[in-house]
């Protein structure tokens, strides 16, 4: 069963490589790695190939202009030969090399759509600091009402389930990600497994969590998403997730 690993960038050569030898080196044998990049200048190109002879030919990428992430995450799903697809961020990366093939196992089963597990947020200059930790175990569709979501940079699924559900709305600026997984996971039901794995490694500071205004962009945009796919939500209920947030962040420190 091959997986197929999508990568998104635009100079992004501070923390490429970091990305990219976390797939290296994952112990399960029928990787494809898809690295989609927007026209960077600043050696993120010359990253890419060097590691083309180590991946031996299961390494595909392309460098052209995109209308934005999205758009370039769909670039990616389109290039797919892999039954399974997922994405992981230019500047995050895969805490253990088994990871892969603990979501292959998962996929042996049939009946299983999708998965996904957690993910450990980190201090970008010092990656053995934890600054969050977000479980996914908790889960479930009825959760995106309060603008909760599993982790999406642990998720898994099925390609076949983008050809036919659709592909990651371009017209959104940060919640696109949010949206598809209401519309596989709410709308179609699509049937998931949750793994107890910090599978990722994550740097803060990414689009969603840089400003008050990101924010407040996120949390229209949600509002939109929910509305969309038939959930009644509004701002003040998706403000009660920062509580939760607290929590955790509290949680980790006295941990």
């Amino acid at each position: 069963m091959k997986i197929s690993i999508i990568t998104v960038c635009h100079n992004s050569a501070v923390h490429l490589r970091t990305a990219i030898e976390s797939v290296l080196f994952q112990t399960y044998p029928d990787i494809e790695y898809i690295v989609v990049d927007n026209n960077s200048t600043d050696g993120t190109i010359d990253i890419i190939r060097s590691y083309e002879p180590a991946f031996g030919g299961r390494l595909k990428w392309i460098c052209e202009p995109d209308a934005g992430i999205y758009d370039a995450m769909n670039k990616g799903i389109r290039m797919a030969s892999g039954e399974i697809v997922c994405i992981l961020n230019s500047d995050d990366f895969y805490n253990y090399s088994n990871c892969i093939e603990r979501i292959a196992e998962i996929f042996q089963d049939p009946a299983i759509d999708s998965c996904f597990a957690d993910v450990r947020f980190v201090n970008p200059c010092n990656l053995d600091r934890t600054v969050r930790y977000f479980s996914s175990e908790k889960f479930t569709p009825k959760r995106f009402r309060y603008g909760f979501m599993p982790a999406h940079p642990a998720f898994f699924v099925r390609k076949k389930y983008f050809e036919e559900i659709g592909y990651y709305k371009t017209n959104y600026r940060i919640a696109a990600d949010f949206e598809l997984l209401i519309r596989f996971l709410h709308t179609h039901k699509l049937s998931y497994r949750y793994i107890p794995l910090d599978i990722i490694k994550m740097r803060t500071g990414g689009i969603s969590t840089r400003s008050w205004k990101s924010n407040y962009i996120l949390n229209r945009e949600i509002v939109r998403a929910c509305r969309e796919n038939g959930i009644s939500t509004n701002l003040f209920l998706l403000s009660l997730k920062y509580l939760i947030k607290v929590f955790e962040l509290v949680r980790l420190k006295n941990s």
